[in-house]
């Protein structure tokens, strides 16, 4: 028998707010199961709202992917290499360079875009941030139920990306999980020394924060 189609309406998929902004990310591709090329959505309630970070596909936690983006409803103003670009819904805006710095924010209530991802002429791995990211998204908003078995495959995945290890390390800081955390964050320092100036500050390492164990990371 042929395996049936998978069928989700975009507001009735997982919500994971940004916590930083006014993005709500939609993860299309996890929720669907895709293997084959990554795909997420983003939604931001009220103009004026961020409804794309700002960020390059070059970074190391990054897929190096070219991005395609979909208005699907509402209005967007993408901003790419400074040059703003006005989005109404039905529009697709394209990004081929990596190293282009690309954003949107929405000019109206209730902007929806797609955004669809690939590496020309390799098999498709999803980004180290993606799973790892989203950990972080659910456990700031208390779904440590969603959260930790994000890290946990995260961890399995992309265990060699600093970004990624640190991203799990703040989930299950955040869930209550010192142990995992502590490994997790001591290991993320050692992959990528950026992660200890993030550690310094970072709010979602606050449960873990006075143990003796946390990583000493000067001010």
């Amino acid at each position: 028998m042929p395996e049936p189609p998978r069928v989700v309406r975009l507001d009735d998929l997982p919500a994971a707010p940004l916590i930083d902004g006014t993005i709500t990310w939609r993860p299309v591709r996890r929720e669907l199961g895709i293997g084959a090329f990554g795909i997420n959505a983003y939604t931001a309630a009220r103009a004026g709202g961020d409804l794309i970070e700002d960020h390059d596909e070059t970074g190391g936690s990054s897929g190096r992917h070219e991005e395609l983006y979909v208005v699907l409803r509402g209005h967007a103003r993408f901003t790419v290499d400074g040059e703003e670009i006005d989005a109404p819904a039905g529009t697709f805006v394209f990004i081929g360079d990596r190293a282009s710095r690309r954003s949107a924010v929405a000019v109206a209530d209730d902007t929806a875009a797609l955004v669809v991802g690939g590496t020309v002429g390799e098999a498709f791995r999803g980004s180290p941030w993606e799973g790892s990211a989203l950990a972080a998204a659910f456990a700031q908003h208390g779904d440590f139920d969603r959260a930790l078995p994000l890290a946990r495959e995260a961890i399995a995945e992309h265990g060699d990306n600093g970004g990624a290890v640190y991203n799990a390390a703040c989930a299950e800081a955040l869930a209550g999980d010192r142990a995992a955390a502590l490994e997790h964050l001591r290991r993320a320092i050692e992959l990528d020394p950026r992660c200890a100036e993030w550690a310094r500050t970072d709010a979602d390492l606050d449960p873990i924060r006075d143990d003796p164990a946390f990583p000493t990371i000067g001010s």
